[in-house]
């Protein structure tokens, strides 16, 4: 019986990790309010003190021409690769935690929706 009961918690947290990673890209709109002072999005998105984003679900990490990246990004790119969801929402969350030595100052998202719904956002947009 207490396995039926671990087993059937274990499904139910693995089932609301995966439901919080979708997000709500409507959400998403409202929290990246936060983010535009220094990063642009949309048709005509152009780099400021951080690049655009557009297309930043799935591409590698520092990768965008025209933008000078932090050592500490291009030392990111070099281990991990992309930018996927997963580690998308590990920087977000803290990023002078996630990259030492990062130039974004963004204190980041403490709160896993807050971040999902975000995400969710930025997949909108494509290169």
């Amino acid at each position: 019986m207490i396995q039926k009961l671990l087993a059937t918690a274990c499904l139910l947290s693995l089932s609301a990790g995966i439901a919080s990673a979708e997000g709500d890209a409507e959400k998403g709109e409202k929290v990246f309010r936060k983010c535009r002072a220094c990063h642009a999005v949309g048709e005509g998105a152009e780099n400021k003190v951080g690049p655009q984003l557009n297309g930043i679900v799935g591409r590698d990490i520092a990768a965008l021409d025209g933008f000078g990246y932090s050592d500490a990004l291009i030392e990111l790119a070099a281990e991990k690769g992309a930018w996927t969801e997963e580690e998308l929402a590990a920087f977000l969350e803290k990023p002078r935690s996630y990259a030492k030595g990062t130039k974004m100052s963004f204190a980041g998202l403490r709160k896993e929706d807050e971040r999902a719904d975000v995400i969710a956002y930025l997949a909108t947009f494509t290169e």
